[in-house]
């Protein structure tokens, strides 16, 4: 099986959008492509499903994706946790006063 580059980064660019997702929904401050702020984190997640999308669309046509069991579960796992992953944190997040202060109190 020889190694496609358009399928590395289509799955290179979903996974990538997963630790943005995570680190804008907890409110993390993380580098991304639009800086270190909550949103710029939520956004580049989101530019990283759309840009794997549209490589992916290039590749195969998007309406084989639904016979595509990696890149289907990999998209409902992001799905999942964008929808869920602001309860999830909150449920098991210790409730303790932060280390640092809340600098993203005001967003």
């Amino acid at each position: 099986m020889k190694l496609n580059i358009l399928d590395f980064l289509t799955g290179f660019l979903l996974m990538n959008a997963m630790p943005h997702l995570i680190f804008g929904i907890i409110r993390l401050r993380f580098l991304s492509l639009f800086g270190f702020s909550t949103l710029g984190n939520l956004f580049y997640a989101l530019a990283n499903v759309g840009a794997a999308g549209a490589v992916y669309h290039h590749q195969y046509d998007i309406t084989s994706i639904k016979q595509d069991g990696i890149v289907l579960g990999a998209l409902a796992i992001f799905v999942i946790y964008a929808i869920t992953g602001r309860f999830f944190v909150s449920l098991f997040q210790p409730k303790h006063k932060p280390i640092r202060p809340d600098y993203f109190k005001n967003e």
